[in-house]
């Protein structure tokens, strides 16, 4: 049963596709299948590190009671911040209906606005795409919007990084191929934060891996969970399942599946170290049967995520949503529609860290203009959530009196004062009338967020870091590039 209702204790308004008794019936399937099924970790340290905690190990199957799953619930903080990099000031809080967006990671391909030419990611394409996220007010966080294939393979999450935090301010989501090149991005954090315990106190970058559906954990993310446990860092862990292929056909037989996932890392990372940050969530979508796509257009993936939110919720932790993402091809009026459906609806979810904007092609490709038009309905959405107040001053009713009948409004002190903050002005969206458009180019809304992205890209100057502490991060680079080398 779906509904919307006003929730007042944030003054939002709020979707919820769960009911209260579905959630528990969720989290009692997953942790039947954590405890009849189980999992298979790949690493040997997470398998000892199971089989101390009480789990039953068969080679390096897992199969967890649910007192380790209640545990881990209990452990795990129902808030986790992440701070600005050149500051240190807290910026994100990840809990409640707190709603952040930012982009998503690896796509192998970009459209370059300045030609429209869709080519292979580089570094530079990284840092340019970050520079447009650093700019855009919406955005609140970065990851890298491309997979850096200019460099060496085998270190190229370093230098995504660099790229990266060279070019904003913003927390930052990393990906990282193995323990080796996550524990040098520590490094390069700790070396900007000024020590491993200033980074644990504010940190700015947390890690994002995945389990493999079904129920698989592969030896890097599961070494990367208890790294991240080990050094008391956050850790957004989330599943990207297909309903049909690699989970259940049936919505609540993928959910459980996935949640059984992520619960199976939140437990390995908690029995690390208790209290560890953990984020859940996941890309939860359908592999279309007619063109065996991972789908980010279709509506099962928007109410999967919706619902997942709503898990979240239930189990009060942080969330690691999708939006902003479409199957389209280029930015057309499906990747409009996709976009705004799927971002008003994790605005209203209740999902914290809300990922893949600017994403085209199902996730095979960025796009700038994309992102900026995306910024616009993040805006646009962001103030549908803000609900109606109701009170006193919102009322007006003393002002209606003295206007009386037949008067108007635009003279008063009232609409003076409220006239900004009550009312969303676009900056992409047009609102003019028909000569003035005319007048100023007939420009449509794909040209206009291409004009602002180039925009971007000539004019905008991220702050920058120190260069002495530039100098440490490239050392880091190079160091990495040297030991594959040997």
């Amino acid at each position: 049963m779906s509904s919307i209702r006003s929730n007042y204790r944030g003054n939002t308004a709020t979707l919820q596709v769960l009911s209260e008794e579905q959630c528990r019936r969720l989290l009692a399937g997953a942790i039947e299948v954590l405890e009849r099924t189980g999992v298979v970790y790949h690493d040997k340290e997470s398998v000892e590190i199971m089989k101390k905690a009480g789990c039953y190990v068969d080679g390096n199957r897992v199969r967890i009671p649910g007192r380790l799953v209640e545990l881990a619930l209990r452990t795990a903080p129902r808030k986790v911040t992440l701070s600005n990099s050149r500051t240190g000031e807290r910026v994100m809080h990840l809990e409640g209906n707190n709603a952040y967006f930012g982009t998503g990671s690896d796509t192998p391909f970009f459209i370059d606005p300045r030609n429209n030419a869709r080519i292979p990611t580089s570094k530079e394409t990284v840092a340019m795409a970050t520079k447009v996220i650093d700019a855009l007010p919406n955005l609140d966080f970065v990851m890298s919007l491309g997979i850096v294939q200019d460099v060496p393979q085998l270190v190229y999450d370093r230098h995504q990084f660099e790229a990266m935090v060279l070019n904003t301010s913003k927390p930052i989501v990393i990906t990282a191929i193995d323990n080796a090149g996550y524990g040098d991005i520590i490094e390069m954090c700790e070396v900007i934060a000024g020590g491993e315990e200033e980074l644990r106190k504010n940190p700015f970058m947390t890690l994002y891996a995945e389990p493999i559906s079904p129920l698989l954990h592969s030896e890097e993310a599961a070494q990367k969970l208890v790294l991240a446990g080990k050094k008391h860092l956050p850790v957004v862990y989330t599943p990207c399942i297909m309903a049909g292929s690699t989970v259940p056909a049936t919505m609540a037989g993928a959910m459980a599946n996935g949640l059984a996932e992520s619960l199976s890392g939140l437990v390995l990372n908690q029995q690390v170290q208790e209290g560890n940050p953990f984020i859940m969530g996941g890309v939860f979508t359908i592999m279309d049967m007619n063109t065996t796509i991972f789908s980010y257009g279709a509506p099962e993936f928007d109410l999967m995520m919706a619902a997942l939110a709503d898990m979240s919720n239930y189990l009060d932790i942080p969330m690691f949503g999708t939006a902003g993402c479409t199957d389209s091809k280029v930015l057309d009026e499906q990747t409009a529609i996709e976009y705004a459906i799927s971002i008003m609806m994790s605005a209203q979810s209740g999902a914290n860290l809300i990922h893949d904007v600017g994403y085209i092609e199902h996730g095979n490709t960025a796009s700038l203009d994309a992102l900026v038009m995306a910024d616009e309905l993040i805006g646009y959405a962001r103030k549908f959530c803000c609900g109606i107040k109701v009170d006193d001053e919102s009322l007006a009713l003393d002002v209606i009196d003295k206007v009386g009948p037949g008067g108007d409004f635009l003279t008063t002190q009232h609409t003076y004062k409220h006239f900004k903050t009550e009312t969303w002005y676009p900056d992409l969206f047009r609102r003019d009338i028909y000569e003035n458009w005319m007048d100023a180019g007939r420009k449509t809304l794909t040209q206009r967020a291409n004009e602002k992205a180039v925009a971007i890209l000539e004019d905008y100057q991220p702050e920058p870091l120190p260069k002495n502490v530039e100098k440490k991060l490239r050392d880091i680079v190079e160091r990495a590039e040297q030991k594959i080398s040997k």
